[in-house]
């Protein structure tokens, strides 16, 4: 049978090696996990032993089982001694505050709270909302839908737990913000208004029409942890960090006594004095952490002492009792080296009996009085009640027969033990009494540890009095000072003060955090008689001092060269005095009562724990006294804040915020107080936070650079020997891991710029980008004091640029799928598809530049190459397509415009190595597009005139979307590829005109396509655009020519095979030339003017207006040459009037013949048919003229010289008969002739000073006379036809 004692022993033994084991682990085990202990060799020789040993893979499953409990159970009981340490640093903290300043972090959005908001804004789209919207912001919200929602980045960001509703909205704002930019201005509505109108209906399709009644409560409840946090809600947030249950929890609170301040500064100042002890420990025994310079090891005492002296200080500034009086702690100066470690005499730090005076506050009730017989019901009775020393109250008047009262007296007093009097009176009824009768007293000797409930005194009343049953009942509180720690009578003896062992009443006093005094008081004392500096004692359980009367219960307070015994009537009033005193000396041993460390450990008698006894049982019957008990100064605080900060971070980056690695103000104050308390240093804390960081980034979270440049530079700070926290040893495991963090993290930097498309998509968040580039400047930099030259980061980023180039193309490539169609499409199929992956290109090129050119701004030309590298891994794919294009296609004339337009625009890129590539490519096309062109056009010109109709177009444009070009059959040159050259389908028509040629029209509709075909290349290099332009000009300049000079001349022919009759009508094809000449003056303005120099222009316009006289010199023939037409017709006439002339043979024959008949019938009017004739032979050219011909400053022309021509004729004819007498015929025709030509010309529009000329006069006077003499020699011959103005005549 095993010993007892020996199994406790190794029990012992057992508890102590796990608990190292639990060390180790914590120290250099794995991050995320801590190793498996050692297997004990017994129970391998055990298993070994068994009769029926199980298969190796059943064992294997057993111990890899075996060893995943003990695994776990280890884990379970370090995070349980660590959730110990955090709850003291809840319930007491004295060196960190909750942050109030850090920035509020909002509600991340998941995946499915991303597909809701996608489906909608599609529903918004698809119009199945209420939302009243414009066209304007139903393209803002399509083009956000497409861009952004619907980005495989944003969604990864999603996933990350990086991106919150607030980005989502940001990045909608800066797009609509763009958008209402370049809305025209509209009066009475500003843009702001626009913007904020926008935002607002942005906000309703996003909340969607849910029901957010009850969010707020949701989102109160959720957003706790962004706010200062009570000590109840960091308890339970710990707990979920830890995986603590509720239980546990409990059972840690009550056992470590975490509600009792000065339980918990006791442990703060036994912790502080094992610091000190542990540092002089090391520097006495030389084991110190490996250093840089051995110069550090005496540093780094130093270095301890000062942080646990301002942890002391820290302790010492605190109030002794938050929520109670206001009392601040005595500053009690201290020699900076005492430390509290050798704390003798001459260090100690004297105490006068003043310095040790409390207040206290009493409270005296009177209820009511008993047993009142002496006097008459009727009289009037009252209490006085008096502090001896002080003030005397006394209570309201009350009858005999009722005294009752429930009075209160408040009373302040220094007395610990004060003199409460109380005294009962009636009024004297007597003439000569001075002062009522006193009817009995009582006298009270309240404590602070006094009953406080009503009781019945019984009252000392006068002698030969009535009353001998007299007791009033009444009740005295006396209140406790925060400084006062317990109370109560004891026998003392001790070899310098309380030298008699005798009763007194002792207070235990805190003067400071780490003074307290033992005092005894008299009666009406307020100094203390005696006391004694608990300072160095050492307090402890004793057995009974057979030589001393008095007491039961002894204990004893011990100090170098003194000792002091104590004694009480009572075992629960040692336990509390022993307890109080425990706390206040501060030392490292806890007495336990012997009746309890027997039960406890029978064998080894006392044991040190720091559990209470009233929980002491129930600590170690749930296994929590070990946790407890053990000593804070013995654990690896470094290893175990690793865990603590791992798993805070991995709490934090789960919860529903998007913190990007920062800690919320509660998890900050306890970390923080962690690491003051428990001495973590902050090099280690930070080394810690970037590596924790940095993984979690490499793995995909969002992780914020800024925190990142923090810690980083806190370290490198440390490292390179500047102090930030005025710690200056560096480790050597400091100055490796620091080295390995910046390589880390210069790789993790590296990649995310590399990346940056993917890493920060569409700028998010904001800023991150060049918060990094800031970053892995200082991550390069050697030391804190040597800045990098700018070169140098130039070329790390430069070099993550073009990886970035490489990334962003092939993973568009991806997404638009080109390999496969490249490798397999046909030729019209690449082209789209190179085309559309230009319009991505572009597309990703734009974002970068709106996105990520600000991060950038340090080196444009970076950014710049970064798009060059990008667009030449493009120009391969393109080239690749171009070259299986057939010969002379030029449908790929679209992508040249798509690219340059995008290129131009850009000051880096325009006329970059891409652009100049893409110039080289399509200049050969562009050159052999227009000769292809010149030569078609001037096919078409010869052709089409030669087989033209002159026929009027109404409008070539109404069939021009399915009218190409005409083919070209043969060339001098040799190009048998020509047949097929047809116009592009991407070319529509540019010209609009009415009653043109259909050669003209095609000619003039060609010439301004190609022009502005060319125009819209915008050709980037200003010599080959200047030279284009000169060309087509040229060529513009030269069709036109040729086509004026062919319709003058098909003019001339058409004009000759018409009659000279008054049936002569003006043919619709000599109009149809006269527009095309027309034409062709408008259209040189505009297709043979050419923009450039000075010098140039004065050359070029000498060779402009050849082509305008040209055109002039033709019109004026072309007007020449139809006015001779129709003055031939006038001509006409009038040689058959000469037929009337006097004195010829026909004139006389019909004058007879005409007289003779006109007695029997009625003769028509000679020459009247004539004259009608040919004024509507005018009146309707006039009419064709005038419909027909577009231009009319040539009309006015053509109808001036028709007018002056006529007149001319006529004053010639009539000139030739000077001499003779006009007949009556030819008199009359002509006066109907001259009048209607001057009337319809009038109305035409010709100028009075042309239709008034002299040859009109001339004729006017002639005909005036003529009219005269036939009125004097023939009364009736003219038959009212005058020359005289008359509106009565025939039209």
């Amino acid at each position: 049978m095993l010993d007892p004692s020996s199994s406790e022993e190794e029990s012992d033994e057992v508890l102590e090696e796990e608990r190292r084991d639990v060390l180790v682990a914590a120290g250099g085990g794995s991050p995320r996990s801590l190793p498996p202990p050692p297997r004990d060799p017994r129970g391998r020789e055990a298993g070994a032993a068994r009769a029926a040993s199980p298969s190796p893979s059943v064992l294997s499953e057993g111990r890899e089982e075996q060893e995943r409990l003990q695994r776990e159970e280890r884990e379970k009981r370090l995070r349980l001694q660590l959730y110990v340490f955090i709850a003291r640093c809840i319930a007491h903290p004295f060196n960190a505050k909750q942050p109030t300043d850090m920035a509020r972090r909002q509600q991340k959005l998941n995946k499915q709270q991303l597909q809701i908001l996608k489906e909608r804004f599609q529903a918004f789209l698809n119009g199945e909302t209420q939302i009243v919207a414009d066209e304007a912001f139903c393209n803002a919200v399509r083009s956000y839908y497409e861009v952004f929602l619907k980005s495989d980045r944003v969604a990864r960001m999603v996933h990350s737990g990086g991106c919150s509703a607030n980005d989502f909205r940001d990045v909608f704002k800066k797009n609509i913000e763009k958008r209402v930019r370049s809305l025209p201005e509209i009066d009475g509505l500003s843009k702001e208004t626009v913007l904020s109108s926008w935002l607002a209906k942005y906000d309703a399709i996003y909340r969607g029409e849910e029901d957010f009644c009850k969010q707020p409560n949701r989102m109160a409840l959720s957003a706790v942890s962004e706010l200062i946090l009570s000590k109840e809600q960091l308890y339970e947030m710990f707990q979920q960090i830890l995986g603590i249950k509720k239980l546990e929890h409990q059972l840690i609170y009550n056992a470590c006594q975490l509600d009792n301040g000065d339980e918990q500064a006791a442990q703060i100042r036994r912790e502080l004095d094992g610091r000190l002890q542990l540092a002089e420990q090391m520097a006495r025994e030389r084991k110190f952490p490996k250093f840089v310079t051995r110069e550090m090891e005496s540093m780094y005492i130093e270095e301890l002492r000062s942080s646990v002296n301002l942890l002391m200080a820290n302790l010492e500034s605190l109030p002794v009792s938050k929520g109670g009086p206001e009392f601040k702690l005595q500053k009690l100066k201290r020699s900076q080296n005492s430390a509290f470690l050798d704390i003798g005499d001459e260090n100690e730090v004297q105490l006068s009996k003043s310095d040790v005076v409390l207040s206290f506050t009493l409270e005296i009730v009177i209820m009511e009085v008993q047993g009142l017989k002496s006097v008459a019901p009727n009289r009037i009775v009252y209490c006085t009640m008096e502090v001896e020393g002080g003030e005397k109250l006394q209570t309201d008047q009350a009858e005999a027969s009722r005294p009752q009262w429930g009075t209160q007296g408040d009373f302040t007093t220094t007395h610990p033990r004060p003199v409460v009097k109380v005294k009962l009176f009636t009024e004297s009824t007597g003439v000569l009494a001075l002062e009522d009768k006193e009817l009995g007293r009582v006298v009270l000797y309240p404590t602070s540890n006094s009953p406080k409930s009503p009781d019945l005194h019984k009252m000392i009343v006068p002698k030969n009095s009535q009353d001998s049953d007299l007791k009033i009942k009444l009740a005295v509180r006396m209140d406790k000072p925060p400084h006062m720690k317990h109370c109560g009578y004891l026998y003392a003896l001790g070899q310098k003060v309380w030298k008699r062992w005798k009763k007194r009443y002792f207070v235990l006093v805190q003067v400071s955090q780490y003074t307290f005094a033992m005092c005894s008081y008299r009666e009406k004392k307020s100094e203390p008689q005696e006391l004694m500096q608990l300072e160095g004692y050492t307090v402890d359980y004793t057995a009974p001092h057979t030589g001393l009367q008095g007491g039961r219960m002894f204990f004893n307070a011990v100090k170098e060269g003194d000792t002091v015994i104590f004694a009480s009537d009572d075992e629960q009033d040692r336990i509390l005095w022993v307890q109080a005193m425990y706390r206040a000396t501060g030392q490292s041993y806890k007495p336990i009562p012997a009746s309890q460390a027997q039960k406890m450990n029978p064998k080894a008698g006392n044991v040190n724990t720091g559990i209470s006894p009233l929980y002491t049982d129930r600590g170690q019957k749930h296994g929590m006294d070990e946790f407890i008990s053990a000593n804070p100064c013995k654990f690896d605080h470094a290893s175990l804040f690793r865990l603590l900060q791992r798993q805070t971070l991995d709490h934090r980056l789960n919860d529903s915020y998007s913190c990007l690695g920062w800690f919320s103000p509660g998890q900050v104050f306890v970390l923080d107080e962690y690491c003051a308390r428990y001495g973590v240093r902050g090099c280690h804390r930070h080394l810690c936070y970037l590596d924790e960081l940095i993984e979690y980034s490499e793995n995909g979270s969002v992780i914020d650079p800024t925190l990142l440049h923090y810690s980083f530079a806190f370290c490198a700070s440390h490292v390179h020997g500047n102090r930030p926290d005025g710690i200056g040893t560096v480790s050597v495991e400091e100055k490796e891991r620091f080295e390995e963090i910046k390589d880390r993290l210069s790789s993790l930097l590296e990649n995310q710029i590399s990346h940056f498309r993917y890493c920060f998509p569409f700028g998010r968040p904001e800023g991150a980008l060049k918060a990094t580039l800031s970053l892995l400047e200082r991550v390069l930099m050697k030391d804190i004091a040597t800045p990098i030259p700018a070169e140098e980061v130039k070329k790390v980023v430069r070099k993550c640029l073009e990886k970035a180039a490489l990334i962003n193309y092939t993973r568009l490539t991806e997404y638009a799928k080109i390999e496969e169609t490249m490798n397999q499409a046909t030729p019209a199929r690449k082209l789209e598809e190179v085309l559309h992956l230009a319009e991505l290109c572009i597309e990703v090129l734009q974002q970068n530049e709106e996105h990520h050119s600000e991060a950038f701004a340090w080196w444009p030309e970076l950014l710049a190459e970064h798009a060059e590298k990008f667009l030449s891994l493009y120009s391969v794919d393109m080239d690749s397509a171009l070259e299986a294009q057939p010969q002379d296609s030029w449908e790929s004339f679209p992508l040249f415009q798509l690219l340059n337009n995008a290129l131009r625009s850009d000051t880096f890129l325009c006329n970059g190595k891409f652009h100049k590539h893409l110039q080289e490519i399509f200049v050969p096309m562009v050159i052999r597009y227009i000769d292809l062109m010149e030569s078609s056009i001037a096919q078409s010109i010869h052709r089409g005139l030669e087989q033209e109709s002159w026929q009027p177009v109404k409008s070539i444009t109404n069939s021009l979307p399915n009218v190409a070009l005409p083919k070209v059959p043969s060339l001098p040159l040799n190009l048998p590829q020509i047949p097929s050259f047809t116009t592009p389908t991407w070319m529509t028509s540019m010209y609009d005109s009415t009653n043109g040629s259909a050669t003209s029209e095609d000619l003039f509709w060609k010439l301004d396509a190609l022009q502005m075909f060319v125009f819209d290349l915008h050709w980037p290099e200003p010599e080959f655009a200047h030279h284009l332009e000169q060309r087509l000009k040229l060529m513009a300049t030269d069709m036109i020519e040729a086509c004026v000079k062919r319709t003058r001349i098909a003019f001339e022919l058409k004009l000759q095979k018409t009659n000279k009759s008054t049936d002569l009508r003006i043919p619709p094809s000599l109009c149809t030339m006269f527009n095309v000449l027309v034409d062709a003056k408008k259209q040189t303005a505009k297709l043979c003017i050419l923009d450039g120099g000075q010098e140039f222009a004065s050359q070029w316009q000498q060779y402009h207006s050849k082509i305008d006289d040209l055109i002039e010199e033709t019109v004026k023939e072309i007007i020449s040459l139809l006015v001779s037409k129709v003055v031939s017709v006038l001509e006409g006439v009038l040689s058959k009037l000469s037929r009337y002339d006097e004195g010829t043979f026909f004139s006389s024959l019909v004058s007879f013949t005409v007289k003779a008949a006109a007695k029997y019938v009625d003769v028509p009017k000679p020459g009247m048919d004539l004259a009608d004739t040919y004024i509507m032979f005018v009146r309707q050219n006039q009419d064709i003229l005038r419909e027909k011909v577009n231009e009319e400053m040539y009309i006015e022309k053509l109808f001036d010289q028709w007018y002056s021509s006529s007149m001319k004729v006529i004053c010639m004819w009539l000139a030739d008969r000077l001499d003779l007498q006009l007949h009556i015929y030819q008199l009359k025709t002509l006066i109907k002739i001259v009048k209607k030509t001057y009337r319809d010309f009038r109305l035409q529009g010709v100028l009075e000073g042309t239709l008034n000329s002299k040859t009109y006069d001339t004729v006017h006077s002639r005909l005036t006379v003529e009219e005269a003499t036939v009125s004097v020699t023939d009364a009736g011959g003219l038959q009212g036809i005058t020359m005289k103005d008359s509106d009565e005549e025939e039209g």
